[in-house]
């Protein structure tokens, strides 16, 4: 250590010839000094550092006990497997079946390169063996043995590709080590990975008085301290890959999105699956809406008739955009729909009397909504005023319905009125055929279906009208496909407002069942998941879709959605972490992490954010100014601006 004379005091002017001696004393005085002074300053980050907390403190358990056949960190519980054994042939993707178990689990695979003269050279050595071992057994007349004709084939096989360089040769190790609360539950799940690895002549072994070196050997450190290997070349260690994910890529159908495991496109056809229905579960400004007016616009493009119910008149702009039929139903409105119309069933043998029967108890289920609670008695009294109304109309078994005129709302309240016991029924009918909502259904129908794409809006409508709107106009659309037979779509937008009302959930979870016989696929979206799902015909709905998207969810009903769909934990917190568009998509036994993409054309139509809405309309306004027309024609600005 150097020693500044001048600094520590010393004046080197005044030291004698003996100087040498007192500079070597001082020095020493000086180094032990700062020794010392060192010293006490590391026992003091010492003390400091014993109080404080590090990484180690938080991420380590509580405590951990080695077991025999497992590990117990603080109140969880590990097991180890290894692999020992392999078939001859294995599938590509073997281990996604274990990937995709609903547990914690670790998996580690080790690959050790040998080098190819080493094992050419055994290689030959085993082939003499094989050929002498066929050449004796023919010799001594024996049959000829398959086994070792295969055996023989495969490793001269494995010589030629190693000698090309076509193959390599590895020692490879395969742990999987899972997690548990429970013991008994720890068991189960290690018999079924067992059972599931059997099925595929894999054998796997439980790493017995070895749990705590197994548990490290699959901990992201990177040491092997099982070292159990099973010699294989390129190909197989391949197939080993277990991070395999779901191709929905199919021929036909259109493009829902971009699958985010492999980038590969999501294309399906929702009428190839069991049934055409589909369940879109997502929290306000997840992208819900976007993605089905995405589906929308593409569906049209493959001549699918798509009919909307339109809750927030969200689906406008792209009904002027490619010439759909807009109909707004309000009190006000001149569009009504009658909801004592009957179907004219095509094709089929349904006799007159079982239609009629069909639509009284399809009108007592509106009245419900209407009247709200009924008693036993007012409820018979209703089924035999609404045979009579439709009687009055001459509609009865064997009537031809292609010639009558159905009843109105008015009507059903004159066959009350001559009925005894009904003064509080009609008292309460009152309300929609003299009163304030007499405007909305109690008119013949002068609504028209006669277009590829149909939206019914009811913004305007009071929250308390609704859902007998929406209901009505279900029945009506119902009507219209049974009536007529063609390849549609129905989109029920915010469906939990009829999830509110058993006879409307009934209503709707009937339609979801029956309209497969009808080429009608039925789309329901949802924001309340809560109310959607604990209702037990909103389940039933979820059960009877074939098709599902859930985009980003609330942390309040993350659970109820994991429990209902099975998710993993990681699948749990996709979703909660999920931007705008962005989900995991079901389509049969099949799901992948989707990311809903749009071409600028298609999301200057489908867009639903309103500061983008407001932009477009801006510049179509610019665009009109400088034209000095008022107006293009088309109704699109050439370079409206996007998001993209």
């Amino acid at each position: 250590m150097a020693i500044d004379i001048k600094k520590r005091g010393i004046d080197a002017s005044k030291l004698t010839k003996g100087g040498v001696s007192y500079q070597k004393e001082a020095s020493k005085e000086v180094v032990k000094k700062e020794l010392a002074e060192e010293r006490v300053a590391l026992e003091e980050e010492r003390m400091y550092r014993k109080g404080v907390a590090s990484i180690k403190d938080l991420i380590a358990p509580a405590s951990m006990k080695v077991e025999p056949s497992f590990v117990r960190l603080g109140d969880v519980f590990v097991r180890t497997l290894f692999i020992v054994t392999y078939p001859r042939y294995v599938s590509v993707g073997w281990a996604s079946p274990i990937i995709n178990l609903s547990t914690q689990l670790d998996i580690a695979m080790f690959f050790y390169p040998i080098k190819a003269d080493v094992i050419l050279k055994e290689l030959k050595r085993k082939v003499g063996v094989l050929e002498a071992q066929i050449s004796m057994d023919a010799e001594a007349g024996k049959p000829r043995d398959p086994v070792a004709e295969t055996a023989l084939r495969d490793v001269e096989q494995l010589r030629d590709d190693l000698t090309q360089g076509l193959e390599h040769f590895f020692q490879f190790g395969f742990y999987c080590t899972f997690y548990s609360n429970d013991p008994a539950e720890l068991e189960r799940l290690t018999r079924e990975v067992e059972t599931t690895f059997g099925q595929m002549l894999i054998y796997t072994k439980r790493a017995y008085y070895q749990s705590e070196q197994g548990f490290n050997s699959t901990m992201p450190l990177g040491n092997d301290e099982l070292m159990i290997t099973f010699n294989m070349s390129t190909s197989p260690i391949a197939s080993s890959f277990p991070f395999t994910s779901a191709e929905l890529t199919s021929d036909n159908g259109i493009l829902y999105g971009v699958n985010r495991h492999n980038n590969s496109l999501i294309i399906f056809d929702r009428f190839s699956l069991q049934n055409a229905n589909a369940v879109i579960f997502a929290t306000s400004g997840a992208g819900k809406s976007y993605a089905v007016k995405l589906e929308i616009l593409r569906s049209l493009m493959l001549g699918t008739e798509i009919i909307v119910i339109d809750p927030e008149m969200e689906y406008k702009h792209l009904s002027d955009a490619v010439g759909g039929t807009y109909i707004n139903i309000s009190l006000a409105s001149t569009a009504k729909i009658n909801p004592f119309d009957l179907p004219r069933p095509v094709g089929e043998q349904i006799s007159t009397e079982d239609i009629i029967r069909s639509a009284v108890i399809i009108l007592k289920g509106l009245l419900r909504l209407m009247l709200g609670t009924l008693t036993t008695e007012e409820d018979s009294i209703l089924d035999r005023a609404l045979l009579e109304t439709y009687a009055k109309k001459d509609i009865v078994a064997g009537a031809d319905l292609a010639q009558v005129e159905p009843p109105i709302l008015r009507d059903f309240q004159d066959i009350l009125e001559g009925m005894e016991g009904t003064q509080d029924l009609v008292i309460r009918m009152k309300k929609y055929t003299e009163g304030t909502f007499s405007g909305l259904i109690n008119s013949p129908t002068t609504v028209n279906m006669d277009n590829i794409l149909v939206i019914f809006s009811v913004r305007d409508l009071e929250d308390e009208l609704r859902p007998i709107a929406i209901y009505t106009i279900i029945n009506y659309i119902w009507n219209v496909v049974r009536s007529n037979r063609r390849k549609r779509i129905l989109v029920i937008d915010e469906a939990w407002w009829l999830m509110q009302h058993e006879d409307s959930a009934k209503f709707v979870f009937a339609l979801v069942k029956r309209c497969r016989k009808y080429y009608l696929g039925v789309t329901t979206i949802t924001q309340d998941v809560n109310d959607f799902l604990t209702s037990p015909y909103g389940q039933a709905i979820v059960t009877n879709s074939s098709l599902q998207l859930l985009l980003r969810q609330s942390p309040a009903s993350i659970d109820l959605i994991a429990k209902t769909f099975l998710l993993t934990q990681s699948e749990k917190y996709l979703l909660l972490e999920s931007g705008r568009g962005e989900g995991i998509f079901f389509a049969g036994q099949k799901h992948a992490a989707i990311q809903i993409v749009a071409s600028y054309g298609e999301d200057q139509i489908v867009t639903t954010d309103p500061k983008q809405l407001l932009q477009i309309e801006q510049a179509k306004k610019e665009f009109d100014e400088a034209l000095g027309t008022g107006n293009t024609g088309d109704g699109k600005p050439p370079d409206a601006p996007g998001i993209g």
